[in-house]
């Protein structure tokens, strides 16, 4: 019984080093490997020997190391998407955070915002609370591809501040391929955001 649990806590252990640092992961991960309850007992024993880090109930890290801070915090967006495939939601960037990852604004918002299909909730991971604001279908139509980061990040910024020197930091971060690919979402943009839309997406 011994071996067989050191067997299956092994491929647990093979199978998040191999996603390497900073994956964010919930024991839905692993069901091929073994029961719930023998999953709980080595993401435990694992936890327990530093290996791995309880972020909250049933949401854990393989850490990334710092020679001087130690344990770095997870980004926002391994967290959701480790939870968006615990739950079966979608979560879309928004606000603030959309245009800091897109380096459309260098400043780190305080408060991060996604959209989700699913229940409106707060989740605190650490120092780090997510929002998690329930929104409409349309909303969340472009959910996990590029144009629906990129209709949020506009969305905050408002027609005043998409700057032609923003959408030329855009087209030298994106590739021709993702900004052609835009085009193909218009519909589901504002129509204000249109015109910036079609100069991002230009050859």
């Amino acid at each position: 019984m011994a071996k067989h649990s050191q067997s299956i806590e092994k491929k647990i252990l093979d199978r998040i080093r191999g996603y390497g640092r900073g994956w964010v992961f919930t024991p839905r991960h692993f069901v091929d490997l073994a029961s719930r309850p023998a999953l709980t007992s080595a993401l435990g024993r694992q936890t327990e020997a530093g290996t791995i880090r309880q972020l909250a109930r049933g949401l854990y890290d393989y850490p990334k190391l710092h020679t001087t801070l130690g344990h770095l915090s997870p980004t926002p967006e391994a967290i959701a998407k480790a939870m968006a495939g615990r739950d079966r939601v979608r979560l879309l960037p928004s606000g603030a955070y959309a245009a800091n990852l897109l380096g459309l604004s260098d400043q780190v918002p305080a408060k991060i915002v996604f959209l989700t299909d699913g229940p409106t909730r707060l989740v605190k991971v650490g120092s780090m609370t997510l929002h998690l604001r329930r929104t409409t279908p349309r909303n969340m139509a472009a959910a996990g591809r590029l144009s629906g980061l990129v209709i949020q990040a506009f969305r905050h910024l408002g027609p005043q501040h998409i700057t032609p020197e923003r959408i030329a930091r855009l087209r030298r971060t994106l590739s021709a391929q993702d900004r052609l690919a835009l085009l193909k979402d218009l519909a589901l943009a504002p129509a204000w955001m249109h015109r910036s839309l079609k100069e991002l997406a230009a050859p």
